[in-house]
């Protein structure tokens, strides 16, 4: 996972100012080039947006070649990204996709035709980044060097632009005016997801200034597309949007309607007026999904007008998307979630209270330590459907102590009833004792942080969890 090779690399951080000098060094191996770039803080203060772009023209402008969408908001984004991809697959266009973060592989990040990039790809385009970097004034502690997130950003780049696809689906790390992927000459169109409290440190305190950092993506004349919710934040994109002469287009509720929930799927439908309306089904019981699908649907609308995109493509699209970690179910009634804000929690409970569950639920646990965790907590404890919560320490430097979490918890459980907490030394163990303990019609769900997810994903890569599944299927069979 990534976190275990960025905290067990022996590579020296580097730092990421000119104050401190870089010592140049011989990589010529995928593995040495993933070394280095896990080396690079993750938190660290950005470059200007001016600083980016000059990198990005001493690489030869590579952004120019794309036809790129660019996709900003706080929840949903990669979600949205997957929706657009897998639709304009299904209408014979081809794509690449840049998104963060990383579950297990960092290659993840970079898809080129529904494929992720070859290792032999992937440290080529570091290469290129490396060698356009001035070393004789890093060394000497002056000159730009990279952010983790920027270094990235510039290999997608070079790579999407030998790779001669369609369409570019750029997902924004943090933010979006001061964003890396920010830097984009030209843009077809932009997206802004539904907006929440979030990463409030860099973004800003409000729901207003948070917008208006994500409404920092727009540019002269290019349609925006972006969900109708809290009037603070639709007033600021809409105003943002009117300075600079963007056509904005929105998505409200009334737009989709669910329909039907059946073999763990959702059917519901949408309504744009580039298609009238359309029925759909989702593979997943994400409920959330339904608007991140649905402002895919209303982005691809405002993209092609309808010409070339048949109802059809959105039905097989939407139909085929299967995004990682998002309700995920990786063993028999066992799902993962990317869950890891208040608005995320919110909308997971919500798929959680739906999902017909015939028996008790669990939840495995654990966040990291610049989220509002407190109230993630409050609002999974007053959702009142879990029977027993397994809190357990991720292997993260970020994650937030077990103890904190625990105290949080029993102060919250004295008005709950029926729930119990049980702390665990590993996210391992705790899954562990919830598969051995499991019923035969309980659901456990796994929540809190994308670096959970990453751990549950790595588990099941090294062929932890089928063990787990063996011993629990031998388990059922006895009873």
């Amino acid at each position: 996972m990534r976190d275990k090779a960025e905290e067990n690399s022996t590579t020296k951080p580097i730092q990421n100012t000119s104050a401190y000098a870089i010592q140049r060094k011989h990589i010529s191996t995928y593995e040495k080039a993933v070394e280095y770039l896990l080396s690079i803080p993750r938190f660290t203060t950005k470059h200007t947006p001016e600083a980016t772009k000059r990198q990005l023209y001493a690489l030869g402008a590579p952004d120019r070649k794309l036809r790129i969408i660019h996709v900003a908001g706080t929840n949903g984004k990669g979600s949205v990204c997957a929706y657009m991809r897998h639709i304009l697959e299904a209408a014979g266009y081809t794509t690449c996709v840049f998104t963060s973060p990383h579950l297990v592989d960092i290659r993840e990040r970079f898809l080129i035709k529904g494929e992720l990039v070859s290792e032999e790809a992937f440290l080529q385009a570091f290469l290129r980044v490396y060698e356009s970097l001035d070393w004789e004034a890093l060394e000497r502690g002056e000159g730009y060097h990279p952010t983790f997130f920027e270094y990235l950003f510039f290999m997608a780049m070079l790579l999407f632009a030998e790779a001669n696809a369609d369409y570019c689906i750029l997902e924004t790390g943090l933010g979006g005016r001061l964003d890396a992927t920010n830097a984009v000459e030209q843009k077809e169109l932009t997206i802004i997801t539904r907006l929440g409290l979030d990463h409030t440190e860099y973004l800003g305190n409000t729901i207003g200034e948070i917008a208006a950092e994500k409404a920092g993506i727009m540019r002269p004349n290019v349609p925006v597309v972006c969900v109708e919710s809290d009037e603070e934040s639709s007033g600021v994109l809409r105003e943002k949007a009117t300075k600079l002469g963007a056509p904005i287009y929105s998505l409200s509720k009334k737009d989709y309607s669910f329909l039907n929930f059946k073999n763990k799927n959702i059917d519901f439908s949408v309504h744009t007026e580039y298609y009238g309306n359309v029925r759909l089904e989702l593979h997943t019981q994400a409920r959330y999904q339904m608007e991140n699908a649905s402002l895919a649907i209303l982005a691809i609308g405002v993209l092609d007008g309808g010409s070339s995109v048949l109802p059809t493509h959105l039905q097989e699209g939407v139909r085929k998307c299967v995004w990682q970690g998002r309700m995920e179910e990786i063993l028999p009634n066992v799902y993962v979630d990317g869950a890891h804000n208040e608005d995320g929690i919110r909308a997971f409970m919500e798929t959680v209270g739906a999902d017909g569950c015939k028996g008790r639920r669990s939840l495995l646990f654990s966040v990291v330590q610049d989220k509002d965790y407190r109230n993630m907590i409050k609002d999974i404890l007053q959702g009142s459907v879990f029977s027993r919560i397994a809190i357990a320490p991720m292997r993260t430097a970020r994650a937030t102590d077990v103890g904190t979490l625990e105290k949080i918890f029993a102060e919250h459980e004295k008005n709950i009833n029926d729930c119990e907490h049980t702390i665990y030394d590993s996210v391992e163990t705790a899954l562990r004792e919830l598969l051995h303990t499991q019923e035969a019609k309980e659901y456990i769900y796994i929540a809190g942080s994308l670096y959970l997810v990453g751990e549950i994903k790595e588990l099941m890569s090294v062929g932890g969890l089928h063990s787990m599944k063996e011993t629990n299927y031998e388990k059922s069979t006895l009873n």
